[in-house]
């Protein structure tokens, strides 16, 4: 098979659509033909190598941590799915012509594969954010970066959830952040006072996504530090916000069946970029550019 892949850490002109090891499932795994895989930010520095640890690459490196495609491997000692179903979740080494994936849920019949395949890493990943700050009818919610991947999704699933929200992204961005029911206010320098003035005061919660306001303006939106979470900034714990990356925090089946109906019931609309395989490097220029609207998706 064919798969997405880089030979050195670098930026998107290492990577080359070529061949590769085809995978298999595992127990308790599923293997799709992959119909969409997106891109996310993890993927990015995982190229760069931001995430090595300062380790080299033991050969060839490959990418991807959701897609929608159909079934065509049923691994040991999993039931409820048959070849032949069409699903979409998260796995790892996704941008491929066929993927494994540890987790995943039926595709609802209407929605596009792209729109699928962009759902799992920003949906579990929204899900858990607004979960951890406790997020509910009648909350005022700050998203700092909401016109992102997965911004985007975290704004219409906390607005779904009855909270009011208000989102920082560019001004060009601004009437997208309204279409997905929020309030935008501009990012960068100031942002916090922005927020205070549109809210009238203080807000329950703030869920940043970008990691490029500094956590103590953020921290001085809210009662209690602990009411910040972010999931791009590191060190948000030395200002005593909290810092989520998954693992223990992290409900996959619960958080793709909340997305997979809030995606079916009109909730949740991910406005979705495509690229052929082959253009990859497009995709992640934009995406490592910092200012794509929803989410960028690979396609066969």
């Amino acid at each position: 098979m064919r798969a997405l892949r880089f030979t050195a850490y670098g930026g998107p002109d290492d990577l080359e659509w070529a061949e590769a090891p085809e995978p298999h499932a595992g127990p308790g795994q599923v293997r799709v033909a992959v119909r969409a895989a997106s891109v996310n930010g993890i993927d990015w520095k995982i190229l760069t190598g931001v995430m090595s640890g300062g380790q080299a690459l033991a050969g060839p490196g490959h990418l991807g941590f959701d897609a929608a495609g159909a079934v065509d491997e049923v691994g040991e000692g999993v039931t409820g799915v048959s070849v032949g179903d069409d699903v979409f979740g998260r796995g790892t080494n996704t941008q491929a012509e066929y993927a494994v994936l540890d987790t995943w849920v039926a595709k609802p019949a209407a929605i596009d594969w792209a729109v699928a395949a962009a759902a799992g890493v920003a949906g579990e990943t929204s899900e858990r954010g607004l979960r951890l700050l406790g997020v509910e009818a009648g909350s005022t919610l700050f998203v700092d970066g909401g016109a992102g991947g997965v911004g985007a999704v975290a704004v219409q699933m906390a607005v779904a959830r009855g909270a009011r929200v208000i989102a920082s992204a560019g001004e060009a961005n601004h009437d997208y952040v309204r279409e997905i029911g929020a309030t935008p206010v501009l990012y960068g320098d100031g942002v916090a006072d922005r927020v205070r003035e549109a809210v009238g005061g203080p807000v329950d919660a703030v869920f940043d996504v970008a990691g490029k306001t500094p956590i103590e303006a953020l921290v001085s939106l809210v009662s209690r530090p602990s009411q910040v979470v972010s999931i791009a900034n590191f060190a948000a714990g030395e200002a005593g916000a909290r810092f989520t990356g998954g693992g223990e925090d992290s409900r996959p089946k619960e958080a793709l069946t909340l997305v997979a109906q809030l995606l079916a019931e009109g909730k949740l609309v991910i406005k979705v970029q495509t690229f052929p395989f082959e253009r990859a490097a497009e995709a992640y220029r934009a995406i490592m550019g910092g200012h794509a609207r929803g989410k960028l998706v690979l396609v066969p």
